[in-house]
């Protein structure tokens, strides 16, 4: 049972997957690019590689709690993955994921610029990792 965790931007789509137990979190990749087709395209080869039972999608909530136009965008992209691929799409809470995942690269000595395309996927993970321990498991 794999769950798939992603955070969802105009530019850049961050990839994570859970372990086959639905208990750890990992990075697997990134999405580059704004041409949807292209996107959706490279999602499609995650979707078949990892064949996740549902997929959690970071809603970037306002620090107030209230949506904006990128929680809006997120419920779009949510619907567009329901249509298409039939499956579970749970909209989860991200607020400060990005900010998370830049702090771990400071930490880990990565610089501004080499943090490019490495900020989502880290942030994906975090956001599914949250899903995951409010599973319980």
């Amino acid at each position: 049972m794999r769950i798939m965790g992603l955070d969802y931007g105009d530019v850049r789509i961050g990839i994570a997957v859970s372990d086959l137990t639905g208990m750890i979190a990992q990075s697997v990749g990134v999405i580059s690019g704004r041409d949807e087709e292209k996107r959706m395209a490279e999602l499609d080869s995650y979707i078949k590689e990892y064949n996740p039972s549902e997929i959690v999608l970071g809603y970037p909530l306002n620090m107030n709690g209230t949506k904006g136009e990128r929680a809006e965008k997120s419920e779009l992209f949510r619907d567009v993955l329901v249509e298409k691929y039939g499956i579970k799409v749970v909209l989860w809470d991200e607020r400060l994921s990005s900010m998370a995942a830049h702090r771990t690269l400071e930490e880990a000595g990565i610089s501004g610029k080499k943090r490019t395309g490495k900020v989502d996927p880290l942030a994906a993970a975090f956001i599914l990792q949250g899903y995951l321990d409010s599973k319980g498991f």
